[in-house]
């Protein structure tokens, strides 16, 4: 399983009725923090203090180890603990974006603590249907709206005392977890704590790490408390359970929280076990829940059979699919074929992504006659159709289902 929620933090105590400081502020208590503990200064974390807009509200610090054009000095634990002391009392950062650093369960233990102070109004960061704008509410327990821990070896500790914080939050919307040596009993935990406090603004969750897929032996077993919590939970829109080692069974334990869900927008199964079975397990699922919006089954193997099952349903213009993903999954060209007539007579289904499948003449001419059309566009499916030496192909465009949310 992955988790993912999106975070931020605020520098020492600020008063309530400060709600713009100058750029030198946020890096002078930042400097001062640092004297007053003796950490050394970061340097990343004064250059994205200096340069970060410090106006408004719903602030996010980008403080990511992940940066492709220069290298930066990753944050440990230390440059964990001295943020959230400067953090802690700030009304204008709601977002925190710590992926891909140094930091482990012992940084989380400080960082948690942002989710547990202060009262402050928060707006949504993001939100899956552009008709659905949720309210400015008065969120309690800490004023990060959105963390993003990815890539940090947290662990098992850490990733449970995230979990606890959730009892009682009224501020978190967005956590990202994944590729954090989290372990089966992480996934027990957030689901639990979703479950009780089924209310919460959690939008989206990622709740085991991607490299160490430990819960396959398990299966059934975590399934059952994800599932349990979907059929309580109101408020969570995303759901990341890829690289998990979830097979057939797993998915059909799944569809039975699923079919009674009524907030989820966002299902993604990524890179798991999911065949024929699991695929009409899910078809079974879009016949009964009105509000699934976005399916991500790549790198799975459905094959064709899984591609028929789903194709019937996606046929029905009372399903509500929006979007669905099944790259890699080992389709020939009956269940492509059904996949592309599905895409032709329902118009509510916009988007569809088929590449790494057997793309045959037949297949290619089907999507060539779609994208010609106008009834798929370039932003719409990851192929464009093109001809060569008389013959119809079809070439890998690089869209992917995130876009949409």
């Amino acid at each position: 399983l992955t988790a993912s929620l999106i975070l931020h933090t605020s520098l020492i105590p600020l008063t309530r009725a400060v709600m713009a400081v100058p750029k030198s502020s946020f890096s002078e208590l930042y400097t001062s923090a640092c004297t007053e503990h003796q950490v050394q200064t970061n340097p990343h974390i004064l250059e994205v203090l200096e340069t970060t807009p410090l106006t408004g509200r719903n602030i996010t610090l980008n403080l990511s180890g992940r940066k492709w054009q220069t290298s930066v000095q990753k944050l440990d634990d230390k440059d964990a603990f001295v943020l959230s002391k400067c953090l802690r009392n700030s009304r204008l950062v709601a977002g925190l974006d710590v992926s891909y650093n140094h930091i482990t369960d012992e940084g989380v233990k400080h960082l948690a603590d942002l989710l547990r102070v202060g009262k402050c109004e928060v707006s949504p960061s993001r939100h899956m249907r552009p008709d659905v704008q949720p309210p400015l509410v008065l969120l309690q327990g800490g004023c990060l709206s959105c963390l993003r821990l990815s890539g940090n070896k947290i662990g098992d500790s850490g990733a449970m005392l995230l979990a606890g914080t959730l009892q009682g939050n009224k501020s978190l919307m967005e956590l990202e977890l994944s590729a954090c040596d989290l372990g089966i009993q992480s996934i027990i935990t957030f689901a639990n704590a979703l479950k009780s406090n089924h209310n919460a603004p959690l939008r989206g969750l990622q709740p085991i790490a991607a490299q160490r897929p430990r819960a396959r032996c398990l299966q059934e077993y975590w399934v059952v408390h994800v599932s349990n919590m979907l059929m309580a939970n109101s408020s969570l829109l995303e759901l990341h359970l890829g690289m998990t080692g979830m097979a057939d069974t797993g998915v059909e334990r799944l569809a039975e929280g699923l079919k009674q869900n009524r907030s989820l927008r966002y299902l993604d199964l990524q890179h798991n076990g999911v065949s024929c079975s699991g695929a009409a397990h899910l078809a079974e699922v879009l016949k009964r829940n009105p509000t699934l919006d976005i399916v991500d089954l790549s790198f799975n193997r459905i094959e064709d059979a899984g591609a028929v099952y789903l194709s019937k349903v996606l046929s029905s213009p009372r399903c509500r699919l929006r979007a669905l993903s099944v790259r890699w999954n080992n389709i020939r060209t009956e269940g492509l074929l059904a996949l592309a007539q599905a895409v032709k007579v329902n118009s509510g289904l916009t988007h569809i992504n088929i590449w790494g499948n057997h793309l045959e003449e037949p297949v290619c001419q089907a999507f060539q006659e779609l994208i010609f059309s106008g009834r798929l566009l370039r932003e719409q499916t990851d192929v464009t159709a093109y001809e060569m030496d008389n013959q119809v192909c079809l070439a890998e465009v690089r869209n992917t289902l995130k876009q949409l949310q």
